[in-house]
């Protein structure tokens, strides 16, 4: 993971992660019956933490450990706060007080955060064709909610939606700046601000929520969540953030939209109207726009 992805290999691993996140929303919701939701995500990353901690004390790892600047220190911690923290612990949060279906209409418009940001943030302009497909993307996404009924539930709820939204999209810029071109290895960007984000959770958690009992099923979806679908997925999203630039990251993750829909329909026989069919087709169109890189001539340059 030292030397960064070809575009091609950076675009099918995101999207492999994609999977893996959106069996998150089906678990996140069977623990959030037991477990409370800030106390559930401080749980989850902070045994994600804990299996990745072992390989920060290879040799490379720990000598490269060494040379990070003071800088680069900031900006992980900046990185933990937002991305874990606030992204992570308000999407836990905001799934306690309303349905999957609103905290996901939130959480999918950090695309169009991080499309009108990035350029400001970090230096990456979307060209035109990525502006098309970003509109397109956030189209799918109106078009798969509608209609809209407003912002019915608990208002709390919302609240923790929005924090999320701001979490996720200032930790993907920040994730994109530490990853680029491979200068920091991707097992220290992940662990420590894993690391920090999940101390932040569970300690705030514990104090606010406090700790209940856990039955063996709350134990095994902890186990999985931590394992699986964070440290290993985490490690592999900024592997291709190396490669792939804060808006395509951000528009390959709102597909999961496409995949948490797939499953649902699979494992609990949710089916979909014409309406969300063509909402769907327009998500993943918009997503293969924004990958579809064009050189000054205006051609397509090749993925791999």
């Amino acid at each position: 993971m030292r030397t960064p992805p070809s575009r091609l290999k950076a675009i099918l691993i995101a999207f492999l992660v994609t999977i893996i996140w959106a069996t998150s929303w089906v678990l996140i919701k069977i623990g959030l019956e037991e477990i409370p939701g800030l106390t559930f995500a401080g749980l989850r990353y902070s045994l994600a933490a804990i299996f990745l901690l072992p390989f920060l004390f290879r040799p490379l790892v720990l000598a490269e450990i060494k040379k990070l600047s003071k800088k680069v220190w900031v900006q992980l911690i900046i990185m933990g706060f937002f991305l874990y923290a606030v992204g992570q612990g308000g999407q836990f949060l905001g799934l306690s007080y309303l349905p999957s279906v609103s905290v996901g209409l939130v959480l999918n418009l950090t695309s169009l955060f991080v499309a009108m940001v990035s350029y400001y943030a970090i230096r990456e302009k979307p060209s035109w064709l990525q502006w098309t497909g970003v509109v397109l993307n956030l189209g799918g996404i109106l078009f798969y909610f509608a209609p809209f009924s407003g912002m019915k539930g608990n208002i709390l709820g919302w609240v923790f939606a929005l924090l999320s939204l701001l979490g996720n999209g200032v930790g993907t810029l920040m994730g994109r700046n530490l990853n680029k071109g491979g200068r920091i290895s991707p097992i220290i960007t992940t662990t420590i601000s894993i690391g920090i984000g999940s101390l932040l959770m569970l300690g705030g958690g514990i104090l606010w929520q406090g700790l209940p009992p856990l039955s063996l099923k709350s134990i095994g979806i902890i186990v999985l969540l931590a394992s699986v679908n964070t440290a290993l997925s985490f490690t592999l999203w900024n592997y291709t953030q190396q490669t792939l630039s804060a808006t395509e990251s951000s528009i390959i993750n709102n597909t999961m939209l496409v995949h948490v829909t797939i499953l649902t329909w699979i494992f609990l026989g949710e089916n979909q109207n014409l309406r969300q069919i063509i909402g769907l087709l327009l998500v993943t169109i918009g997503a293969v726009i924004v990958q579809i890189k064009l050189n000054k001539s205006g051609k397509s340059i090749k993925t791999v």
